[in-house]
């Protein structure tokens, strides 16, 4: 049994550009945003390039083999991995939890996210929350357009980490490289875009979603780093939550990784290496089946993996 190696789908965007080319990908667009790197979404379904599902999709492959994953239990593969580069600010949003994308999104799952800082500007800032109090002065600031008194800016650096429940305000600024991983969800609600226009017109906004979904007053997640050491790796997990676990690992010679997940997630976001003697480089996505009992990565390199 293989690793499933996957196809990346670049998805352009008003605020994307150059970064996802400068960080490796050679396929993406000049007007690029996102990255999806490991996805079965319906809108951007990522396609096994080796083995024996090679051609496949991985809705594909959860649908026909659920054995690769464990036999977990639910309808859609659980989670969704990106990098997302952005040349310009990004639509100040928030995401639903299930309960609400399930009653006005068709059943959708909620949106839980995360996001790993992989490179920014210097000065760099992220929105993460906002300044209202309650509900009602939640309503009033975005009804009566009074952005500067809500939107909260906090300062950021590369290696920052950001656990994005459903009901916090957030976006990502100009200049921004990250990787973000979430449920596998495209439910987002625009509560204010600059008032930026896309073919000469406003893009939508969803202000009674949002003031809906906004949590008030907001309250900053309390990060908990857990490290462990192995032969051969350093592994820091970066959030323990309801819908996927999250580790960096940084990898100097060999590690023998043994099973214990019904799959597990892996993008690499620096360095190069193998994994099974396949060549790994800055990029690249794959994921560990259930049936690999053992998975032996060899290398310098830094790999961000998750798992439900």
């Amino acid at each position: 049994m293989e690793v499933l190696m996957l196809e990346p789908v670049f998805k352009d965007a008003i605020w994307g550009g150059k970064l996802l080319k400068k960080f490796g990908y050679e396929n993406a667009g000049d007007k690029a945003g996102e990255c999806w790197g490991i996805s079965a979404h319906k809108n951007g379904d990522c396609k096994i390039i080796n083995g024996a599902y090679k051609g496949k999709t991985l809705s594909w492959c959860f649908e026909n083999h659920r054995e690769l994953f464990g036999n977990i239990k639910g309808q859609v593969f659980p989670l969704l991995v990106k990098i997302l580069g952005a040349e310009d600010d990004l639509s100040i949003q928030v995401h639903p939890d299930d309960k609400y994308a399930a009653e006005h999104e068709n059943g959708s799952l909620g949106k839980t996210e995360c996001w790993y800082i992989l490179g920014c500007k210097e000065d760099a800032t992220i929105v993460i929350g906002h300044n209202a109090q309650n509900n009602e002065e939640l309503k009033d600031m975005i009804i009566n357009a009074r952005w500067k008194e809500l939107i909260r800016e906090i300062p950021i650096k590369k290696g920052d980490f950001f656990q994005i429940n459903p009901g916090c305000l957030h976006a990502i600024k100009g200049g921004t490289l990250l990787i973000e991983t979430q449920q596998s969800s495209d439910v987002t609600y625009r509560v204010y875009d600059y008032d930026r226009r896309q073919e000469g017109k406003p893009r939508e906004l969803h202000i009674q979603q949002s003031i809906d979904c906004i949590a008030a007053p907001h309250i900053d997640y309390e990060q908990k780093i857990v490290v462990n050491k192995y032969p051969g790796m350093t592994s820091e997990r970066l959030v323990d939550c309801d819908f996927y676990s999250l580790e960096k690992w940084d990898i100097h010679g060999s590690y023998c990784y043994k099973m214990k997940k019904p799959f597990v997630n892996v993008s690499v976001i620096e360095g190069r290496g193998k994994v099974q003697d396949m060549v790994l480089k800055k990029g690249d996505h794959f994921i560990i089946p259930a049936p690999l009992k053992e998975c032996l990565f060899e290398g310098d390199m830094t790999v961000i993996v998750s798992y439900c």
